[in-house]
């Protein structure tokens, strides 16, 4: 592996499978590659740890977004999932945005297929669209508002009482929407793999081995599990919550990778990851842990994969996220 310039089928994989040399210091030769490129590393909560440790900005959806919007860096490295590092393009069309691994989907997202979703919005005509963030490009450029757990409910809330809303995809966050806000919403039936799988019989049996445990959860989880929590909140929420409770015991609803960040801002506290339908001890996001350090590395030194983006869905897609990011800036989000 020589040079910068990588061959022309290396991405046939979704990312560059170069052997990295083992003696390497990857956080050193990152922060370089950092420096040299006038690069920025946004990473998500769900991501690895040494992910989150080598970032620049580690936030949730809305967080994120409003740091691809602002960045003054010529390239965006964006340890996430596909639809996040879109969403930076969408919002920095003339930056070079990259992603670790293209692979990297979400569950969610492929859950509302556009096609299917432009035949839905055609049945309810007179409704306003409002969509959760984790959703491709495509169907944010069908939306009206883009939303996150963080603002969907004050996204919601900023219409007028008698507008008639489709909601999407994600059906137990607009479930929650609407039992918060009173609203009667079309919703789109799609979920995701990670806040599904939780098991109601596990949380309960766990609360009652840590009776002094607050529960709290993501509002992706499905109502039956959220009956049970002491708090619900976005990804930023939730972490914040736990900081701030006198509680030093919390069961945790959402995918592992926020404990990470818990326990650094919180390390006199326990935190339980809350446990999914399956034989895994944790639930982590297949997707988000796709991306590793030695793929950051390589994607920084070679600049690949970059995502691209055609110039007019670029056009449609900005609007509803820039329409979020005003309405979150009035309620001071």
């Amino acid at each position: 592996m020589t040079g910068t310039v990588a061959p022309a089928n290396s991405l046939e994989k979704g990312y560059l499978d170069y052997q990295v040399d083992p003696t390497l210091d990857l956080f050193e030769e990152i922060e370089k590659l950092k420096k040299e490129k006038n690069a920025v590393i946004l990473a998500h909560y769900y991501q690895e740890p040494d992910i989150q440790d080598i970032a620049d900005y580690i936030g949730d959806s809305l967080g994120l977004s409003q740091q691809a919007a602002k960045t003054d860096a010529d390239i965006i490295v964006f340890a996430g999932v596909h639809f996040m590092a879109e969403t930076a393009k969408i919002l920095s069309p003339h930056k070079k945005v990259l992603l670790p691994d293209l692979n990297a989907g979400c569950s969610l997202a492929d859950t509302c297929p556009a096609d299917q979703f432009a035949l839905f919005k055609q049945k309810y005509p007179d409704h306003t669209v409002i969509m959760y963030v984790n959703s491709t490009a495509d169907i944010k450029a069908m939306s009206d508002i883009v939303c996150t757990s963080t603002n969907a409910v004050q996204i919601v809330e900023s219409l007028p009482k008698d507008e008639k809303i489709i909601f999407g995809p994600d059906k137990n966050l607009g479930a929650y929407v609407a039992k918060k806000t009173g609203r009667d919403m079309v919703l789109w039936q799609g979920s995701c793999m990670v806040h599904e799988i939780f098991s109601l019989e596990k949380i309960t049996k766990l609360k009652n081995r840590h009776p002094e445990a607050e529960f709290i959860a993501h509002p992706e989880c499905e109502d039956a599990v959220l009956k049970l929590a002491d708090y619900i909140g976005s990804t930023t929420g939730l972490l914040k919550y736990a900081i701030n409770s006198p509680k030093k015991e919390f069961i945790v609803a959402t995918e592992s990778g926020i404990i990470h960040q818990m326990q650094k801002a919180a390390p006199d506290k326990v935190f339980i990851p809350a446990p999914p339908n399956n034989n895994c001890a944790c639930n982590d996001c297949p997707h988000m842990k796709l991306n590793t350090l030695e793929k950051l590395y390589l994607c920084m030194k070679y600049e690949l994969p970059e995502v691209k983006m055609d110039e007019e869905l670029i056009k449609k897609a900005v609007k509803p996220i820039e329409r979020m990011l005003e309405i979150s800036a009035k309620y001071g989000l």
